[in-house]
């Protein structure tokens, strides 16, 4: 299984990412760790705001190309009303993807 997922930064920006291990990759990020990516070095990550799941590194890829195009706006509408197909079903499939449960979810 692979992993997309959207961090919110201290400075309100947000990260798109991919991972085979949620769990592990937040606490690279988070602890700010010589394997947490360069952005979140100097953009703290503050919290972990959506994830999906998907079969493979090729949808996930796609997934998180895609995301990394939207608008802050669109990021923002994505993290709160999950409008993955609103947004990007002429792009992708959709389907493919699974919104993982978050705690406070």
């Amino acid at each position: 299984m692979y992993y997309v997922y959207m961090l919110r930064c201290e400075d309100n920006s947000i990260y798109t990412g991919i991972t085979t291990d949620i769990t592990r990759r937040m606490e690279e990020h988070f602890s700010q760790s010589k394997k947490c990516a360069k952005y979140t070095i100097n953009h703290t990550a503050k919290r972990l705001e959506s994830a999906w799941e998907t079969d493979n590194r090729v949808l996930a890829s796609k997934l998180e190309y895609h995301i990394k195009k939207l608008s802050k706006k669109d990021k923002e509408e994505l993290i709160v009303k999950n409008n993955l197909q609103e947004l990007l079903s002429e792009k992708i499939d959709t389907e493919k993807y699974k919104k993982e449960k978050l705690k406070g979810d």
